[in-house]
């Protein structure tokens, strides 16, 4: 095209020639920049609203929920089989995948964590990984070990702003992990609920005297925190057009490691930490390597947390003495 283009104005001198075709090819890095960044954006918003789950349940509960990554595996194939087996439309497969996970992430609460209230960090620690592998192994046995497609359940057409293209899924995907924050946000500072919730996080023992019921307050953490990961499901499905039994796994450490940078119980961070990563991560695949990009996500943790050990939104803890 330059080419063609320089034979056309033949009356051009050789060094305008040459500015010109810089300016281009400048420009063009500068398109391909911003579109890796919109393309960081995307990814970045599914992992905040992955890594919701991870710094709700832990603000709260005072727990780490390592099985939170593969009940959005499980809300994928939720989604997978409304859509395919039972004939049923986009909306209602998210629908039905949010009900599902909701209900799944309560009934893990009761039975797995709740005995375990009174119990040490590594032994939660220990059942949460129990509970991933158990999650993993049954969805292995009912669907196999094959990756299934899966259509994407986001049917808005994207559109370019000159070079810059928008894809329906990008759209969709900034524009619901805005609204949720904002609505969670509401939620927990003007609701009773919520502050409840707030209270307990602060200090469990104070709410309880003061009648709130941590048990259920806790119960809903769990729910609230799996119906976001459905969300997260059928967005990152929406995005990659596939899902498997170890579907959740990396995903799910990647929204651990987002919400331990922007500073694990703090929403405000969970937000910064799965931006930041996934613009991270974006950029490091492009301008770096596609196999290093993994490393450089942990690595910028590892400086983060070396710099900041509480992590860029995280509140210092102080002990009594």
């Amino acid at each position: 095209m330059l080419v063609n283009l320089c034979k056309a104005l033949p009356h051009i001198s050789d060094n305008a020639l040459l500015v010109f075709k810089e300016k281009l090819i400048t420009g063009g890095k500068h398109m391909e920049f911003i579109q890796q960044f919109i393309n960081g954006l995307n990814l970045g918003s599914i992992y905040a609203l992955m890594a919701l789950g991870y710094t709700m349940v832990y603000g709260i509960a005072k727990m780490l929920n390592f099985a939170h990554g593969d009940i959005i595996m499980v809300g994928a194939y939720t989604i997978s089989v409304g859509a395919t087996m039972f004939g049923l439309s986009p909306i209602a497969s998210v629908l039905l995948s949010m009900v599902v996970c909701t209900i799944l992430g309560v009934v893990i609460e009761k039975i797995a964590y709740k005995p375990l209230r009174l119990a040490s960090p590594l032994t939660v620690l220990i059942t949460a990984i129990g509970v991933s592998y158990f999650l993993q192994s049954t969805a292995l046995l009912i669907f196999g070990s094959e990756q299934r497609r899966v259509a994407s359940v986001i049917t808005v057409k994207g559109f370019n702003l000159g070079p810059i293209e928008l894809t329906g899924e990008s759209v969709v995907t900034l524009g619901a992990t805005t609204l949720i924050m904002i609505g969670l946000a509401l939620f927990i500072n003007f609701t009773k609920t919520g502050k409840a919730m707030l209270a307990v996080s602060e200090d469990r023992g104070a709410a309880e005297l003061m009648g709130i019921n941590v048990n259920k307050t806790i119960s809903i953490t769990f729910a609230v925190g799996s119906m976001l990961a459905a969300v997260a499901g059928a967005l990152f499905v929406s995005s990659y057009g596939f899902v498997g039994p170890y579907t959740g796994a990396l995903p799910g450490i990647k929204a651990f490691v987002a919400a331990v940078l922007g500073g694990i119980g703090s929403i405000p961070g969970a937000m910064l930490g799965g931006i930041l990563l996934g613009i991270i991560e974006s950029f490091s695949k492009a301008y770096i390597s596609t196999q290093l990009s993994d490393a450089i996500v942990f690595g910028v943790l590892i400086v983060v947390l070396l710099v900041k050990p509480s992590g860029l939104l995280g509140k210092q803890k102080t002990t009594k003495v």
